[in-house]
């Protein structure tokens, strides 16, 4: 009887991601840079996974992550604070920064860090943004030391998340889930309403 009930949940499962499969970001990826805690990971890949993100990229020169995405969708330690989404959410490791740079690069993504304080030369408020470039890369920094001088000079904007109170940051797992949130929300409103193409990508609005 056990059998034939996990056999449903699968099914049900794979019902579930063939319906929603259409809605989900194309072309968005998050970036994670040397976070110290598996377990805020398994939280950006809880919140990446709903909320429709495509992939989840880490920069992790520490080794705390194997390098097979297989692999990673047995591990305990982000199968917990994932709530299982780890086996339903891509996740590719670098190295370093300049690799993951370089591979978005190669790949024509354009990327945009995250930070609460202004940082290069074009900075943006979350809600007064346009984030629907084709291909978008949003970079989150390292819990304590934030992002870093490297992802910023080539980035193509910095988005900080408006405050109102004498704390003037977020854990990971909340900004994370703020901002994308509000990219994930235009970009599916873009591609529902540009189904048959898609215009020149809109340069991000500068604060």
């Amino acid at each position: 009887m056990s059998e034939e009930i996990e056999i449903k949940e699968k099914s049900s499962l794979r019902k579930r991601a063939d319906e929603i499969k259409e809605h989900r970001c194309k072309n968005l990826i998050a970036v994670l840079e040397e976070p110290n805690m598996i377990k805020n990971i398994g939280t950006v890949i809880r919140n990446i996974n709903a909320l429709g993100v495509e992939k989840l990229y880490v920069v992790d020169s520490q080794g705390r992550l194997p390098d097979d995405w297989q692999d990673m969708r047995e591990r305990r330690s982000l199968i917990k604070p994932s709530v299982s989404a780890i086996k339903w959410s891509f996740v590719k490791t670098f190295k370093s920064t300049q690799e993951c740079i370089d591979h978005l690069n190669k790949n024509r993504f354009t990327s945009v860090v995250t930070s609460p304080h202004i940082k290069g030369k074009t900075n943006v408020i979350l809600h007064e943004g346009n984030f629907t470039q084709k291909r978008l890369a949003v970079w989150f920094g390292n819990e304590s030391r934030g992002i870093s001088e490297l992802a910023v000079e080539n980035s193509e904007a910095c988005v900080q998340i408006e405050m109102f109170g004498i704390i003037e940051s977020l854990n990971l797992g909340t900004s994370s889930g703020i901002v994308l949130y509000e990219i994930a929300k235009q970009r599916r409103k873009y591609q529902n309403e540009n189904k048959r193409g898609r215009k020149n990508d809109p340069k991000i609005k500068v604060k």
